[in-house]
């Protein structure tokens, strides 16, 4: 009888594995690793599907951000093309872990295509399992990314960029809150309909320093006339480097700023090393996936992030 358990040492990191995938096989054992080496997931936060002869069929992972305690999401999640069963109870044991560890929300991502290092094939099917958990999707979103092989563009000479070590905190919220509260996200949409747009901001700003960033890379850029025109906040996570979040002042929207702070991120990014970079938009948000063409980048996939209550 299949029962679900956690992992145990020698089953880290590959957990299952599929016989004629190396590819795959190697990527996430490898994303694991990371994982795992960065405490943003541990040893007891991985479950497994036993068919009950110690051959894994399933498994599930938990996951956080660098030094934080409780987790937020589920980093990787398997279960057998049969196996509706067994699916749904990784899931579930998996709601069950985070909760007892403190967590009120459940976080999973899945991208189409298959995207490394999670190498989620059928995503129609993983959203059937998320659903019947009791997930739903929160953004439909787009995926970006770059690589570098030149020069990158130069920064707007429009733009007076001054950074959060400058500034220090309260200017950064108070441009969120006005964007935010206007903003094409369905996600940070239903933080202000939920919090009002000043919360919204706070929270927001609170939740973005949780990924590797010096203050001098938080940055809002000032148009001519000296207003904040834009907010640019670059950062690294435990595996790529990424754009973080870029947002326009409603007075400043469609004068091209967002495509110039997604070059002045990567810029930065690039100044401290990074050679791959990353970003995020909604699918609704056009004006954004716009910004990130025209900086270079490629839509490279779709992403559905799923959420459940705690």
């Amino acid at each position: 009888m299949t029962s679900i358990r956690t992992a145990l040492p020698h089953e880290l990191p590959a957990l299952l594995e599929y016989p004629d995938d190396a590819e795959r096989n190697a990527g996430t054992r490898a994303y694991l690793g990371q994982l795992l080496d960065a405490r943003c997931t541990r040893p007891e936060w991985c479950l497994v599907a036993d068919d009950g002869q110690g051959r894994l069929v399933g498994s599930v992972v938990l996951g956080t951000l660098p030094g934080q305690e409780i987790p937020y999401a589920l980093v990787l999640f398997e279960a057998p093309d049969d196996g509706e069963r067994i699916g749904g109870a990784l899931l579930d044991a998996a709601v069950a872990k985070a909760r007892e560890l403190g967590a009120q929300e459940l976080e999973h991502v899945v991208d189409s295509p298959a995207q490394a290092p999670q190498f989620q094939r059928g995503p129609e099917r993983r959203g059937e399992l998320l659903r019947a958990s009791g997930f739903r999707v929160v953004r439909d979103g787009r995926r970006f990314g770059l690589r570098v092989q030149g020069e990158l563009p130069p920064d707007d000479a429009r733009l007076t960029f001054r950074s959060l070590a400058d500034l220090g905190h309260e200017p950064f919220v108070a441009l969120l809150a006005d964007l935010l509260a206007e903003t094409a996200d369905a996600r940070l949409a239903a933080d202000v309909e939920r919090y009002g747009a000043r919360r919204a901001a706070e929270q927001l700003f609170a939740d973005t320093p949780e990924l590797e960033h010096e203050p001098q890379w938080r940055e809002i850029g000032f148009d001519a006339d000296g207003t904040p025109a834009v907010i640019s906040l670059p950062a690294v996570n435990p595996t790529v480097a990424v754009i973080g979040f870029v947002g326009v002042a409603p007075a400043h929207r469609g004068k091209g700023y967002a495509a110039s702070a997604v070059v002045r991120g990567t810029r930065i990014l690039a100044a401290n090393g990074a050679e791959e970079f990353r970003g995020d938009c909604d699918g609704a948000n056009t004006a954004m996936a716009k910004a990130f063409a025209r900086a270079g980048y490629e839509n490279f996939a779709d992403r559905l992030e799923f959420s459940r209550s705690l």
